[in-house]
């Protein structure tokens, strides 16, 4: 019987042929650790934690009036943090990015759903309980991106599967939202 809650985030869904660049690059670093299975790459814009299953259709409509312009990111510099965490991120963040996620935020904060406190750091985990950092610099892996998701993490017997629940277009033409007091 399902639980009456799900682990839900929202995410930049890492492109197919983008994920297939990175694992490569990633699985010939030999730095041991968990990798983050293939099929889970992404780049969170706000993390929910557990939210009652009747939630989903008010958290869908939500994430259907937003609107923001595509992008493009560069994901082009290795990170590492506690516990053994690699990931990439960028080197500089385009300017749509942050206004997606100040917008994103807004309107769950607004819902009632409360986010988690720390600022908002763009990347996308490579592998958990790495044994080394590697020397070498992270090539540019440029990803254009155009829509973001609704996601499930879900636990199996096999490790934890990210599960898509819906997808929403970054539409082209449309100008980024300006959060008060960022300059133009």
């Amino acid at each position: 019987m399902p639980s009456d809650t799900l682990r839900l985030f929202f995410a930049l869904p890492c492109p197919t042929e983008l994920t297939t660049a990175i694992c490569i690059w990633r699985d010939g670093l030999a730095i041991g650790g968990k990798p983050v299975a293939a099929d889970n790459l992404h780049l969170t814009l706000a993390f929910l934690g557990q939210q009652p299953r009747a939630r989903l259709e008010e958290l869908q409509l939500l994430a259907a009036g937003i609107e923001a312009p595509p992008f493009e990111l560069h994901l082009d510099r290795l990170g590492g943090g506690r516990r053994g965490l690699l990931w990439l991120e960028p080197s500089r963040v385009p300017e749509p990015l942050p206004a997606l996620v100040g917008d994103l935020q807004q309107r769950l904060l607004a819902a009632g759903i409360g986010l988690d406190t720390r600022p908002f750091r763009a990347h996308l985990t490579l592998v958990r309980h790495a044994g080394a950092r590697p020397a070498e610099a992270a090539p540019d892996f440029a990803w254009p991106v155009d829509r973001f998701a609704l996601y499930a993490s879900e636990t199996t017997a096999r490790g934890v599967r990210h599960r898509e629940l819906g997808s929403w277009p970054l539409v082209p033409g449309l100008q980024p939202l300006r959060r008060p007091g960022t300059p133009r």
